[in-house]
């Protein structure tokens, strides 16, 4: 069976969201999210909007938090979104409405081609990540070789 990438992206608010500062990202979402889902190599994401009413779920401790699920059929599909689409200006400037954590906020991992993750997955292999480093049960950009455009691009 052909295998696709998932990917877990998550970020804590240091703005209201609601407020004049927070509006950079938040009227980019939709813009965004669609762009992705048009992109090539695009299969799936969850929709942050699936909490429960106090605004959690097995990624998110709250309404405080923004994260991203989703499957590419490819690293390089994945990479190509990330880092030459408009996706690269906000991620540019995602310091200004988003605290650096403290543990990794970015995971990927190889799925079945249709697999679709759940949170609790997803959180696994967040905390595999945090807790082992770099394998292939979870990782970060720099577990694949094959993709370069992620070392021009690292936050302060």
């Amino acid at each position: 069976m052909s295998m696709h990438l998932a990917e877990l992206n998550i970020s804590k608010w240091k703005v209201d969201p609601q407020s004049p500062e927070g509006a950079g990202f938040t009227d980019n979402v939709t813009r965004v999210n669609g762009l992705a889902e048009r992109t090539d190599g695009f299969q799936w994401r969850l929709l942050d909007e699936e909490r429960d009413g106090a605004g959690r779920n097995a990624i998110c401790d709250g309404p405080s938090t923004v994260m991203t699920l989703s499957t590419w059929e490819s690293a390089e599909h994945l990479e190509h979104f990330v880092w030459n689409t408009v996706h690269k200006q906000i991620y540019n400037d995602k310091n200004q409405w988003f605290d650096l954590m403290e543990s990794h906020s970015f995971v990927m991992w190889w799925v079945e081609e249709g697999h679709r993750p759940t949170l609790e997955e997803a959180k696994e292999r967040l905390d595999y990540l945090d807790q082992n480093g770099d394998s292939d049960h979870a990782f970060g950009w720099s577990h694949l070789p094959h993709v370069k455009l992620w070392q021009t691009q690292q936050c302060g």
